[in-house]
């Protein structure tokens, strides 16, 4: 019987106890290498989160990085950057975060085999300074943003020192190369719930929408996400705007919208989604190129949208392409294009036939980012 490799999983994003509303793409894609791998995950803590503990199968050590506990909220809700734009003070813990994490590290990595590190920063990055084998994953502005002076060549290094470099888009390929041409960077999705989410999930009039259309958006209401292009494209649109997520925008957008037109559901968990997604009818992702350059990594919720049986629209910006196809598996818009959202609102409203024809194109492309088939691809890059 051959022994099964230890691999040890770094990020900084992640449910903080069971049912929690932060993202949990990490979690399902590590519950998946347990196929294959004797799976551990190593987090930030926070206040009121376990330091150990067995969550849905998956250990999980969750590392201390201040010692004044309760002020460890760098990471959560949402992730380090935006929390850091939304109160400056925050950036006096990075430091610590990194050093929190260094010395965890230097503590458990004998115990295994390889790393995957979620993240280049901070996790890519402390991650260079052990001899250990890794490989790390680019989700979006870890890659695209911070790229001068000291931080760049930090990110340079943990390049180099990688056995191996995924990034969830072809557009972050593009600019790990620009970093470090000589990089061994595959483009490699997250995976997606299949089993999860679907109409079989749909409950009628679930917003008291009568007969009005429901449009939906899920994600972080931060600048990269376009939240705003979305809420005024709704004028002259007869439907009703969903907005499920929390985040430094929030109160802004509030105060954008017509509150007789949007309604504002705040961050919900993983099984709540499920319910929200199916019993809505169009999915809309308007996300835009920040300020910093940061651009949407992926689009892990266009996933979840297509499965729970959503035609979608997304805006031409960052790894969206790459699930969107124009007019064959969703429609494609501009960025920050108010008119074109609209029209493609009303023209899934209004052509049935063309929504049919995306939801069949798109379901088809779906097993493809099951956390089954990703696994596998993640396998093979840990032990090859």
């Amino acid at each position: 019987m051959s022994i099964r490799k230890k691999i040890l999983v770094t990020a900084s994003t992640f449910p903080r106890w069971k049912g929690d509303t932060e993202p949990r793409f990490v979690l399902d894609l590590s519950k998946a290498l347990t196929e294959y791998f004797d799976v551990t995950v190593l987090v930030p803590a926070c206040p009121n989160s376990k330091d150990v503990e067995i969550l849905e199968g998956i250990k999980v050590i969750r590392y201390h990085y201040f010692p004044i506990h309760k002020w460890e909220s760098l990471c959560y809700p949402g992730s380090i950057v935006p929390r850091i734009k939304e109160k400056k003070v925050r950036g006096l813990l990075v430091p610590f975060l990194f050093i929190g994490l260094w010395w965890k590290l230097f503590r458990i990595l004998p115990d295994y085999d390889i790393v995957h590190a979620h993240w280049l920063i901070p996790q890519g990055i402390v991650q260079s300074f052990f001899k250990k084998e890794y490989i790390v994953t680019g989700h979006g502005s870890d890659i695209m943003s911070l790229n001068k002076g000291l931080v760049k060549k930090l990110k340079v290094r943990t390049l180099k020192r990688a056995k191996c470099v995924t990034v969830v888009s072809e557009a972050l390929k593009t600019k790990v190369l620009e970093l470090n041409p000589s990089t061994n960077v595959v483009v490699q999705s997250m995976g997606c719930d299949l089993k999860g989410f679907g109409q079989i999930n749909r409950r009628e009039n679930f917003f008291d929408q009568g007969e009005k259309n429901v449009v939906l958006f899920v994600g972080r209401l931060a600048e990269v996400k376009g939240v705003e292009y979305l809420i005024d494209a709704m004028n002259g649109i007869d439907a009703k705007l969903v907005i499920v997520g929390d985040g430094p925008l929030k109160e802004e957008l509030v105060n954008r919208a017509d509150s007789r037109k949007v309604i504002f559901l705040g961050a919900k968990s993983h099984d709540e989604l499920k319910t929200i997604y199916a019993s809505a009818d169009i999915f809309v992702m308007p996300s835009i190129t920040a300020k910093d350059g940061s651009r949407e990594g992926f689009g892990l919720v266009l996933l979840e949208a297509i499965a729970s049986g959503l035609p979608v629209i997304g805006s031409d910006s960052g790894g969206i392409p790459e699930i969107i196809l124009d007019h064959e598996t969703g429609l494609l818009v501009p960025e920050k294009d108010v008119e074109g959202i609209r029209r493609a609102i009303q023209n899934l409203i209004d052509d049935k036939i063309l929504v049919n024809n995306i939801k069949e194109n798109a379901m088809r492309r779906l097993n493809a980012f099951s956390y089954d088939e990703v696994a596998k691809k993640y396998r093979d890059y840990l032990d090859g």
